[in-house]
């Protein structure tokens, strides 16, 4: 069995290891301390030194002006007695003396006065960029702390629980949101904004209403992206659970609001312009593209051919499943009508699904951009190009683990060593020697014919060991990647005849998936998963063993605002949905 580390723990472990830099650096700190202490010491010391010279010296010039004074006096009155110009030359001698030693004692002290200097100021200097470097390590480790125990308590809380995870994104305000769809009804729609991300995980809603005093209602979900933040800070919280993928779990990200509020932007990303460059058009894929991208990236980290990719496409349209990558008797692809069944295990399955193997993003997208150009699309009042159909992207993913495939390999030559051996065989009760009259028979001609006997001896029995040989079966995951179509008001749309009849279908799959969603949140004993192809088809992400987040998209001014209410609603029974722990799948080995 492969081994996985558990995040927890290398969070930890890196805790750990700044707390003992940290140890390291408060050390080096008090190191510093001292020696500066030492060193203002020594200045002090010699500070006291300098002091005591120059006194001395005060005192010694002092005594050599006396002297001179008595000196003079001296030659006045030895005059008879000596010579004045042996005195004077005396008097020379001794103040050349006094002039050298004192400029040899200034120039000395000068000196290592200024070395001293030069060496406080570069300790001080030295010390304050340890100081810098331990308070920016201080402050990172309390970073990463708070995010280990934020991210270790959700991640914890969720896996415990089974709950699934709901992120909002709050779309800017657009220019067909000061557009007025129904002058008819009791006052004019207004473009006002009324929805705010106030903070990460916090949504707030002005409900104003004429008359009375303006309501503010707080959603809380896990995560809340406001108009200002980018698909890659959006994706950026998605791409933990795609880890989940190669650890042997499913994983399910699903865009749920109504129409305009920029579920497929966030999905899918917004349609790339020729004078874009590369890097302008990747940052404004969507969630599908990088999570394709990120995939491969971590399946290339991993052995070579331990797994392999495939991807289906279907959308849901007018509460039928069609499969989009389907072909006609002549090969075209044209998308054609499956049925959603249920297994023996309880698990939904798509009948004669078409899966097509990919070897890298690239192949991805060019598969999916190939079909979705086929899905179901309506212009309408306030979407022009309003999607009619939930489209579903699975990425099955086959892994398969070196170490089993090693285990296999050693378990089969040690077989065939066994097999080989002089010393012990396996006899199987289909050999001849089973029968006793057989093997009387057999005794007989033992040493006198060997080929009267098919079995000769224990060692060279042909009889083939009742043993099956060991293989391992690799273990599949899916990453269902779901773009709902837009939940919507008929009389703010506009539609009409056939259209109607697609938002009647949305609406009444959209309004099943609420339905299913309030069972599991209230534990009823009987959840409606068939009352729609949808809810059926997504029946093993939504209350099955998968890991589900939903991103609810909404928009952001008063026109829409009923909308907005229902989506963050339902994201709010969504977060009280307790599911069973999602489960892991295991690689086994199986005997044949």
């Amino acid at each position: 069995m492969p081994l996985f580390i558990n995040r927890d723990q290398i969070f930890a472990h890196q805790v750990h290891l700044l707390e003992h830099k940290l140890r390291c650096l408060g050390k080096l700190r008090r190191d510093h301390e001292e020696e500066t202490k030492a060193l203002n010491h020594y200045q002090h010391k010699k500070n006291v030194q300098e002091e005591i010279t120059r006194t001395t010296l005060a005192k010694v010039l002092s005594g050599v002006q006396v002297q001179m004074h008595l000196e003079e006096c001296v030659c006045v009155c030895v005059c008879a007695h000596g010579t004045v110009g042996e005195l004077e030359e005396q008097s020379k001698q001794l103040l050349e003396k006094v002039g050298q030693a004192s400029s040899t004692l200034n120039g000395h002290s000068a000196d290592e006065v200024q070395n001293l200097q030069t060496r406080v100021a570069a300790l001080e200097l030295s010390l304050e960029e340890e100081r810098e470097q331990c308070r920016a390590e201080r402050q990172r480790r309390k970073e990463l702390h708070n995010t280990v125990v934020v991210r270790k308590d959700v991640l914890s809380c969720h896996e415990l629980r089974g709950n699934i995870r709901v992120h909002c994104r709050v779309r800017p305000v657009l220019p067909f949101d000061h557009f007025q769809s129904y002058p008819c009804g009791p006052r004019p729609a207004s473009s006002e904004e009324v929805v705010y991300a106030i903070s990460d995980d916090t949504v707030m809603v002005n409900c104003i209403k004429t008359g009375t005093p303006v309501q503010n209602k707080m959603f809380e979900f896990e995560r809340v992206h406001g108009p200002e933040d980018s698909q890659q800070a959006v994706f950026d919280e998605v791409k933990p659970l795609l880890t989940s993928l190669l650890d042997g779990y499913n994983v399910c990200i699903m865009a749920y609001g109504q129409t305009g509020s920029g579920k497929t932007h966030t999905m899918m990303g917004s349609q790339p312009l020729e004078e874009h460059s590369e890097t302008q058009q990747e940052a404004q894929q969507g969630i599908i593209p990088k999570a394709a991208a990120e995939l491969f990236r971590l399946i290339s980290e991993k052995p070579a051919e331990s797994h392999t990719v495939e991807v289906s496409v279907m959308e849901v349209f007018n509460n039928e499943v069609f499969d989009l990558l389907a072909r006609d008797e002549h090969g075209n692809v044209a998308g054609q009508r499956r049925d959603v069944i249920t297994t023996s295990s309880g698990t939904s399955q798509v009948t004669s699904l078409t899966y097509e193997p990919v070897c890298n993003a690239s192949e991805v997208m060019q598969i999916i951009g190939s079909v979705v150009k086929r899905r179901a699309h309506c212009p309408t009042l306030i979407h022009a190009d309003s999607s009619r159909s939930h489209l579903i992207v699975t990425l099955t993913i086959s892994s398969k683990s070196p170490n089993a495939v090693a285990l296999a390999r050693r378990l089969q030559s040690a077989k065939k060593d066994m097999q080989c051996s002089s010393q012990k065989a396996w006899w199987s009760p289909r050999c001849r020697r089973a029968n006793p009259a057989a093997c009387h028979s057999s005794d007989e001609h033992l040493f006198t014919s060997t080929a009267s006997s098919p079995c000769h001896s224990p060692f060279q029995s042909p009889c083939p060991s009742p043993r099956h040989s060991i293989s391992q079966a690799p273990f599949r995951t899916k990453l269902q990647l779901v773009d709902l179509a837009g939940s919507e008001c008929v009389g703010m749309s506009g539609v009409s005849g056939a259209a109607l009849w697609e938002v009647s279908c949305i609406n009444r799959s959209l309004s099943a998936l609420s339905d299913v969603l309030g069972a599991l949140a209230e534990q009823r004993p009987h959840v409606p998963y068939r009352n729609s192809k949808l809810t059926h088809l997504l029946q093993d992400a939504i209350g099955g063993d998968a890991k589900l987040l939903v991103m609810l998209c909404v928009s952001p001014t008063q026109r829409f605002i009923t909308e907005s209410l229902q989506s963050l609603g339902l994201g709010t029974r969504a977060r009280q949905v307790q599911k069973d722990p999602p489960r892991r799948k295991n690689n086994t080995l199986k005997v044949k």
